[in-house]
């Protein structure tokens, strides 16, 4: 049996099994003495197992979709959130309360070039 049944088997394991489980497809005279793992257990668990990664495939489309319609919802609002900010910069001054409580600089608080020193006419 399994140390850690609560990781996931590699990929390269379940197709072992699979083939083992073929082969044993091909014993006409296997009779196991512990009735634990008779050829129809193997194939009910193995039903079981493909049943259960056909629902996880299906479950991960379902979330896959589900996070693209987030995703749009998110930008949808973020592209109308830039809007209503622009609107209120054409309502409003750049230098108004209002521009600043949507989340942007008021033209005062930003820093005035400094530029660079002459040089002595040379």
């Amino acid at each position: 049996m399994a140390k850690n049944q609560n990781e996931r088997l590699r990929p390269s394991d379940i197709q072992a099994d699979k083939d083992a489980h073929a082969a044993l497809k091909a014993l006409t005279d296997y009779n196991p003495s512990n009735k634990k793992f008779t050829a129809d257990k193997v194939a009910a668990a193995r039903k079981a197992m493909d049943d259960a990664q056909d629902e996880e495939t299906q479950a991960e489309k379902v979330a896959m979709k589900k996070r693209d319609a987030a995703n749009a919802a998110e930008w949808a609002f973020h592209n109308i959130i830039i809007g209503v900010k622009n609107q209120v910069l054409a309502q409003y001054d750049d230098d108004s309360d209002e521009i600043q409580s949507m989340g942007r600089k008021k033209k005062s608080e930003y820093k005035k070039p400094g530029g660079r020193p002459k040089k002595d006419g040379k």
